[in-house]
């Protein structure tokens, strides 16, 4: 009876340890690779399976429990918590205002809702420009405060090269980012796209080169033509992930209001940008549904019985009136009787 209630102890103990750890390592070290698992975790080794065969990755940005939760649902390989968030979630016009404050709260319901996709954040403007260590530091805090897999950084020069190589050698996994860089639209004059001359196109594909160098394992080319996005992904070994690149990409990444057709944030009231296709008009359901709620509402035809469940029983209600007429109110008595009548279900004979 001891032995058997000591094997139940160690089994439960056990069970709880396993339960309790919010990061189990994957079983490659001594087991060697294995086949993905739909319902496991994406990891790097994952993509760069899929990147071995030819499989497109695709890539969703998301920055709500919800929009996470429908990522994970549709078998999204790579979630983005994108900078974006600053336009499609703030309501500002570029990337450049959000705060790494404000990039963490994202990162985290974010990190509660995709349990499945591979998770990267962006580390936003002015948080990794300064300094090697500071950059460092904004990369350690996006995983250890966001609950994120890996970091993104936008850009080329010698010091984002530096930064990149110095994230990745304190053991944080970096997605790079050429071509269009929305974070330098004072420096590029704009949301303009790149690699449209000579110049511009060898550049996209040296810094992606760099980027490779430094450790990266992926590389974002936003808004290239397609010859350049096919020379650059040729030229590489690592995924590359287009946005407005063409089809010759390693993989895809949209904004998910985009995608979804919510066109509401300020730069898409200037301009929609021409590479995203919509998939849906949610949008235009959304705005709907709001006109029919305001509608229902102002012509009290919501709420009806049938969204109305809570009930109180006959007994009860009579009572209810009693000690109201009791403490002098009788005008809140005949209010409350009014009701229970107009809740009653109609008995009236449905017609065929």
């Amino acid at each position: 009876m001891a032995s058997s209630l000591t094997r139940n102890c160690s089994r439960f103990s056990k069970a709880i340890s396993v339960r309790f750890m919010s990061n189990l390592p994957e079983n490659t070290v001594y087991g060697g690779p294995k086949p993905q698992n739909p319902n496991q975790r994406v990891t790097l080794t994952h993509l760069r399976q899929k990147h071995r065969k030819g499989e497109p990755i695709t890539v969703v940005t998301a920055y709500d429990y919800p929009s996470a939760v429908h990522l994970d649902t549709a078998g999204i390989d790579v979630c983005l918590v994108g900078d974006s968030a600053s336009m499609v979630v703030h309501g500002h016009d570029t990337t450049l205002p959000i705060s790494l404050d404000e990039m963490l709260v994202h990162c985290r319901a974010v990190a509660r809702g995709a349990k499945r996709p591979l998770l990267v954040g962006d580390l936003p403007f002015g948080t990794y420009e300064s300094s090697i260590s500071q950059a460092v530091d904004t990369a350690v805090r996006v995983l250890k405060e966001g609950g994120i897999d890996a970091i993104k950084l936008e850009g080329g020069s010698a010091s984002r090269i530096t930064a990149a190589k110095a994230i990745v050698e304190a053991g944080i996994a970096v997605i790079g980012h050429v071509g269009l860089t929305p974070q330098a639209i004072s420096v590029l004059g704009g949301f303009r796209p790149q690699g449209r001359n000579i110049a511009s196109a060898v550049k996209v594909v040296e810094t992606a080169m760099a980027l490779q160098e430094a450790g990266c394992f992926s590389v974002v080319l936003e808004c290239v033509p397609p010859p350049v996005a096919a020379a650059t992904t040729s030229a590489l070994n690592i995924p590359t992930i287009g946005i407005g690149a063409g089809p010759f990409c390693s993989g895809q990444v949209l904004v998910y209001h985009d995608l979804l057709g919510m066109m509401q944030h300020p730069h898409h009231a200037k301009v929609t940008p021409k590479f995203c296709k919509q998939y849906a008009k949610v949008g235009e359901v959304i705005n709907k549904a709001l006109l029919d709620y305001k509608e229902e509402v102002s012509k009290n035809l919501f709420p009806g019985p049938s969204h109305s469940p809570y009930k109180i029983t006959t007994s009860e209600l009579d009572g209810f009136l009693t000690e109201l007429q009791k403490l002098g109110f009788d005008k809140a008595a005949s209010a409350a009787a009014s009701a229970a009548e107009k809740m009653e279900p109609s008995d009236s004979p449905s017609p065929h």
